[in-house]
């Protein structure tokens, strides 16, 4: 087993982790908001006060923090984890993060002998805590075959897509369609509903028919209940969507549903719809306001 420096102790982050400490991997955590990391202190993990201390001495660092902004602070910052971790360390980051970025501190940790894998993953919260993540991996191919235990620590699969920021190229490509389809749910809800159906016989053909999927099964439920806890927030989603447009401007290419869906969610944040569930892009379509 290795010892592992990990970064970033949110809804994700802390589930990935405690998968990592059950499956024997020494762990050494770190996290701004300081009461994350109480479950950890508690059972007797090192929380260490910044990456790069966290960072001093671990064979690999995992990281998975909001956005291009905190992924370049924990990396490249004064106290980020290049400032600290020893050459030979590899540095595993789940973030969902630009391919210009990934690449950027790659080639930062190239320069310290490091190697950096963008391994973003596909899945939510009940993924992360059940160990049935997909990992999507861009950069060394000798270094994501070092890293497959402690990837497979996390995730029920991990691929390498290719070189440095295949991963989160691949990451957004799955989140514009994730996007995608959980606002094409949130208007045939509408379309359900206005017609009067049956809401749990439509459900189930749903679920059954062409169009179903693990997002039918989880979103559509929670869009008659009314439920818009976070299982992944409209914000972070909003942000991904327009990491894949950016995406597609630098390749040249026309993304008009990207477009369409992405103007839908950012409606939705600026409704302050934001920290709820992303299926609550219902609730900008439909008028309505979450109940309290």
């Amino acid at each position: 087993m290795s010892t592992v420096a990990f970064i970033g102790l949110g809804a994700m982050g802390s589930r990935m982790a405690m998968n990592l400490h059950a499956a024997g991997h020494t762990l050494r955590v770190y996290n701004r908001d300081k009461a994350k990391t109480k479950a950890f202190a508690d059972k007797g993990i090192e929380v260490c006060e910044s990456p790069a201390a966290a960072s001093k001495g671990a064979e690999f660092v995992c990281s998975i923090v909001s956005d291009d902004v905190a992924t370049r602070e924990v990396m490249l910052g004064a106290a980020g984890v290049l400032s600290a971790a020893a050459p030979g360390t590899i540095i595993l980051d789940s973030s969902t993060n630009t391919p210009a970025m990934a690449r950027e501190v790659s080639k930062a940790a190239a320069a310290k002998g490091l190697a950096y894998l963008d391994a973003p993953v596909s899945g939510s919260m009940a993924q992360a805590a059940g160990k049935e993540l997909v990992i999507l991996v861009g950069g060394d191919k000798a270094a994501f075959e070092k890293a497959l235990p402690v990837l497979n620590a996390m995730g029920k699969m991990a691929r390498r897509i290719g070189d440095s920021g295949a991963g989160a190229t691949l990451k957004l490509i799955n989140n514009m369609l994730g996007a995608s389809l959980t606002a094409a749910i949130a208007e045939a809800a509408q379309a359900a509903e206005a017609a009067n159906l049956d809401r749990d016989a439509a459900l189930e053909v749903l679920v059954e028919g062409a169009a179903g999927s693990r997002l039918m099964r989880t979103k559509l439920p929670k869009i008659f209940k009314r439920d818009f806890t976070p299982q992944f927030q409209l914000e972070l989603m909003e942000k991904d969507l327009r990491y894949f447009l950016a995406l597609a401007q630098e390749l040249d290419m026309p993304a008009p549903i990207a477009s369409l869906v992405r103007s839908q969610y950012q409606a939705a944040k600026r409704a302050q719809f934001g920290k709820l569930d992303s299926c609550a892009v219902f609730l900008q379509a439909s008028g309505e306001r979450p109940k309290s």
